[in-house]
C-alpha cells in the first residue's frame, strides 16, 4: 500500500489547533475493543480490523493522556531484519483537514516508530512506500531518503525526529 500521511507540523507531542498548546500524550498497543470505534463509518479510512488481524503486524495507537479512550492516530508496524517497515499510518478523522483539531500527530507517531527500531537494535532504521507526489515532502519533513520504491529513516534522521517528540529517549543514547 502506497502511504500518503501529512507531517502538518512536527511539535512536542500534539498540538491544539486552536490554542497552540503541547499536549502530553501516551502510545500503547490498539486493544480489540478499540477497533469499534474505528470504522469507516467513523471516518477512518482504512480496515484496522483487517490489519489487526495480521500476526505479523503491530498496531499502536496515539492518545491524549487526559483523554485515553479518544484515538488521535493509528500506526502498523512489521519488524525487519533490519529495520521496521511501517505499512499504515492514520490520523484520526478529527485531525483530518481543515477542521482538524491537532498537528503534530503523523510525526509522533513515526517518531514513536524509530523509537522502537532503537529499542529493537534496528539503529532508528525505518521504511515506508510513499505515494510519488509525497517524496520531496518526506524528504523535507522526515528527513527520509528514496531507495527503490520505499523510503528510508536512517539512524541521523531517526534522532532528529525522537529529540522533537521523545527527547528523554536520547538522555542514555549514545548514537
Amino acid at each position: 500500500m502506497l502511504l500518503d500521511f501529512e507531517i502538518d507540523k512536527l511539535t512536542h507531542s500534539i498540538e491544539d489547533v486552536i490554542t497552540g498548546e503541547n499536549l502530553p500524550t501516551e502510545i500503547k498497543p490498539l486493544e480489540k475493543i478499540d477497533l469499534n470505534n474505528i470504522t469507516k463509518k467513523n471516518g477512518w479510512k482504512f480496515n484496522w480490523k483487517a490489519e489487526f488481524a495480521r500476526p505479523d503486524r503491530q498496531i499502536f495507537k496515539l492518545v491524549l493522556q487526559q483523554q485515553p479512550a479518544v484515538v488521535q492516530g493509528l500506526v502498523c508496524f512489521t519488524v525487519m531484519p533490519d529495520h521496521i517497515f511501517m505499512p499504515l499510518i492514520e490520523t484520526a478523522p478529527h485531525n483530518f483537514g481543515k477542521t482538524k483539531k491537532y498537528l503534530g500527530v503523523a510525526g509522533n507517531l513515526v517518531a514513536y516508530g524509530c523509537k522502537c527500531s532503537f529499542e529493537l537494535g534496528l539503529d532508528g532504521y525505518m521504511a515506508f512506500i510513499p505515494k510519488t507526489k509525497l517524496i520531496t515532502h518526506y524528504k523535507k519533513t522526515l528527513g527520509a531518503e528514496l531507495f527503490g520504491h520505499r523510503m528510508f529513516i536512517q539512524t541521523q534522521a531517526a534522532m532528529n525526529l525522537i529529540k522533537q517528540y521523545y527527547p528523554e529517549f536520547l538522555i542514555n543514547k549514545s548514537c
